[in-house]
């Protein structure tokens, strides 16, 4: 794996909605949700949100090399409600992601259970003794010669899980500095790993609603 260097992309913010209780986002690849532990990573999404929006609160997060739709709270109310969406698995995330390969069939399941690779951490791997239990759909979109852009569905929400559940099925998710390797993960200028949309239930009225952020590969 190359050493890894801390970059954060000079964009200004992209604002999906934003109400009483509620603010979506759409997060660049490459920016932290939340400040690193060491120094230098400071800057990140959150904390660009709090100059704009100082009342903003977590609810989850993202890899910092994957893009896409986010959702905050505005009031502690709005976090502890989505909070409980998340953790109860009632919050639906789909992603898109392209593949190493030639990914076979069109649509298939991942359940292979996951943990810390504490002597290479960051690094998750499959572990069936000490290992959570993580479940991911995956449906293919299209292959691109050497490629396939594929929809993903997790049904959990483990570290890495998209990331070492491709890997697994022997196609690593492209520009993946830490699970692709050779020209799947040099070739290609970002990891290609995109939250596409999220659907959850509105903190105050308890409507179903669904956020999508645009498509950046």
């Amino acid at each position: 794996m190359p050493p890894y260097d801390y970059n954060p992309p000079d964009v200004p913010l992209s604002i999906l909605y934003r109400d009483g209780a509620l603010l979506i986002v759409d997060k660049p690849a490459g920016l932290l949700t939340v400040p690193g532990k060491d120094p230098g990573k400071e800057d990140c999404l959150i904390e660009r949100l709090r100059r704009v929006f100082p009342e903003v609160l977590l609810v989850h997060r993202l890899d910092c090399d994957t893009s896409g739709v986010m959702v905050f709270a505005l009031t502690r109310a709005a976090q502890g409600h989505l909070g409980q969406q998340f953790e109860k698995r009632q919050a639906k995330k789909v992603y898109v992601a392209r593949l190493w390969g030639h990914l076979e069939p069109q649509e298939g399941r991942v359940e292979l259970p996951l943990c810390v690779d504490w002597p290479n951490r960051p690094r998750q791997h499959v572990n069936h003794e000490e290992g959570k239990p993580a479940v991911t759909d995956w449906r293919v979109i299209r292959h691109d010669g050497r490629t396939t852009r594929v929809r993903l569905m997790p049904q959990t929400g483990r570290s890495h899980q998209l990331r070492v559940h491709m890997l697994e099925l022997g196609h690593p998710i492209l520009g993946d500095a830490i699970y692709a390797e050779g020209p799947a993960r040099d070739d290609y200028p970002r990891m290609m790993l995109h939250a596409e949309s999220l659907r959850l239930r509105h903190p105050e009225t308890g409507r179903s609603q669904t956020f999508s952020a645009p498509l950046p590969f």
